[in-house]
């Protein structure tokens, strides 16, 4: 389970750059009931934050870099960023963006995984990230699709330090990697590694990419309110036994995630 304790090497944060802000706000607000409060609108800068039940869930923003695609970027907890830098530069990662002060709301940076892979950290400062997670209508979940995933293994491993265990999919679909931060039990699982063929991976031109897993009270409603609003389904709605009911999406601007009824809740 993800919780709101900003734990390092757990996900604390994440937010959408997309190219029609508005656009965005609406669709997640028909798919996910969040409010968009918007932080200001101008050439250089259009965005705000994303509210279930008066408490943030996540961050919207104009997607501004050339050639980028729209797309969800997880922020992971660290102590320092800097010595997170190095480690990621260490492992053969690249830094995308260098590490930063957000005032003293907290420290940021963004790299890719060897393969192509974007994510990013957040050093808390005032601000210790998302303020409800594992709820209906917040994050639940993370994911990663690669083509290697020994290989996001021994670099995510290095940089966070994460544990994995692997467990074998139905009728013969390979392994499946469970991620649970450092020296945490198995009850704070956060995410999973999924190998892929380069060519299921279309998305991102065949490079790897994180998703998220959002928890939804009724998967199939969620869903009908994705193609109704005129996003898309990948996959699903199907049940996964043990997990729950689950549909891979993406919304109009083809930022990918995932919907999640999870069992029993």
């Amino acid at each position: 389970m993800i919780t709101t304790d900003p734990t390092p090497g757990s996900p604390c944060w994440l937010d959408l750059g997309a190219p029609d802000v508005r656009a965005a706000a609406a669709f997640y607000g028909a798919v996910l009931g969040w409010e968009y409060e918007s932080m200001g609108e101008g050439e250089d800068m259009e965005g705000g934050m994303f509210r279930k039940d008066g408490k943030t869930v996540a961050g919207l923003g104009k997607l501004t870099e050339e050639g980028a695609r729209s797309a969800w970027m997880i922020y992971y907890a660290v102590t320092d960023a800097d010595a997170t830098t190095q480690a990621v530069e260490r492992a053969g990662g690249t830094v995308r963006v260098a590490p930063s002060d957000l005032d003293d709301w907290g420290r940021m940076a963004q790299y890719s995984d060897p393969l192509g892979g974007q994510f990013a950290v957040w050093q808390p400062g005032k601000n210790t990230g998302f303020e409800l997670a594992d709820e209906p209508g917040s994050l639940s979940w993370t994911e990663l699709y690669t083509t290697d995933a020994a290989g996001a293994k021994e670099f995510y491993g290095g940089v966070f330090g994460w544990q994995f265990s692997d467990m074998e999919l139905p009728g013969g679909g390979g392994a499946y990697t469970l991620i649970t931060p450092a020296g945490l039990p198995e009850e704070r699982m956060q995410g999973g590694i999924m190998e892929l063929p380069a060519e299921n991976l279309a998305l991102a031109n065949g490079r790897p990419y994180w998703h998220p897993v959002f928890h939804v009270t009724d998967c199939d409603a969620a869903v009908a309110e994705v193609t109704g609003n005129g996003g898309s389904v990948q996959m699903g709605p199907e049940d996964a036994e043990g997990v729950g009911r689950l549909a891979v999406c993406v919304d109009p601007a083809n930022a990918d995630f995932v919907v999640l009824t999870p069992t029993g809740r």
